[in-house]
């Protein structure tokens, strides 16, 4: 195989912090519902594995950090001794390709299931739209906060046990204001989610303000993604579909290879291998 090439923007190397990546795609966050009972299962490592690289960043999929903050039956948690021990091979699996994994943590609130018993709680009770399609959720009192942010601290150091809406009416103007806000805080990485008609007019000003790691997300192929880091409106690159279904993704972007076409109605399958570890990959190996 042909040495990596470094006139392609996403496989050139990068810093995020203390961690050295070898390129610039990124497996994002995506909800597969496959950890029964709220536990991940060893087909997950199988998962992870398949789209680990050496010096390539994964996050996981959104992890509840309680069990009042599940968003359906079948995402998993971190919350349990047990949840803990079924993420370490997961991790053991990613660190052994030389993959640098992020958990992401998260509480629902009114998208929660109604059906799992959870607390539907929002900043104020007002009722669905037809957005969302979710009940009328309660209001969280001040007294409450305090109980949510130490769910979350919990869960942020049970994630090193295991071995590590409504559209605003000035988006860039907000988005810009929390970026400059989140450097203030020494945060190492923004990922931010673009609609796909409007690439790169939201990001400028985002990196502007933003020191830390940039991630740009929302529907890239290879082609702006490349542009992306080509211009500096973006550090790194997530694909969510593309990565889906190609787990060795990276890999076919450096040979120009063609990409498999993801099956969306296996995307929330509970199916241990449908949807989930059946992509195949490319028979060539680096």
């Amino acid at each position: 195989m042909a040495a990596k090439s470094t006139s392609v923007p996403l496989l050139t190397p990068y810093k995020m912090g203390s961690f050295e990546l070898s390129h610039r795609v990124v497996m994002p966050p995506m909800t597969r519902n496959r950890s029964y009972n709220n536990t991940p299962q060893p087909h997950a490592t199988e998962y992870f594995a398949q789209r680990a690289t050496k010096g390539g960043f994964l996050i996981s999929e959104s992890t509840s950090a309680s069990n009042i903050s599940k968003g359906s039956p079948n995402m998993p948690g971190i919350w349990t001794e047990d949840q803990i021990e079924a993420w370490k091979p997961i991790v053991e699996s990613i660190h052994g390709k030389g993959g640098i994994f992020f958990c992401q943590l998260w509480h629902p609130g009114r998208l929660s299931d109604s059906s799992l018993n959870n607390f539907l709680i929002a900043w104020n009770a007002v009722p669905d739209d037809g957005e969302y399609f979710r009940p009328t959720p309660k209001q969280l009192s001040a007294s409450e906060l305090p109980f949510i942010v130490n769910d979350f601290r919990i869960a942020a150091r049970n994630a090193i046990k295991a071995v590590y809406g409504k559209k605003d009416s000035n988006p860039e103007a907000l988005a810009t204001y929390l970026a400059s806000e989140l450097t203030k805080l020494g945060v190492l990485y923004l990922h931010v989610f673009e609609p796909r008609e409007e690439h790169h007019d939201c990001l400028k000003s985002i990196r502007m303000a933003f020191e830390g790691t940039l991630i740009a997300s929302g529907g890239y192929n290879k082609t702006k993604g490349d542009e992306a880091i080509a211009e500096s409106c973006a550090d790194l690159v997530s694909f969510g579909r593309l990565f889906l279904a190609n787990p060795d993704l990276p890999k076919r972007f450096e040979v120009n290879a063609p990409l498999n076409k993801h099956d969306r109605s296996s995307f929330y399958r509970t199916d241990p291998v449908v949807g989930y570890t059946y992509y195949p990959s490319l028979e060539a190996t680096y």
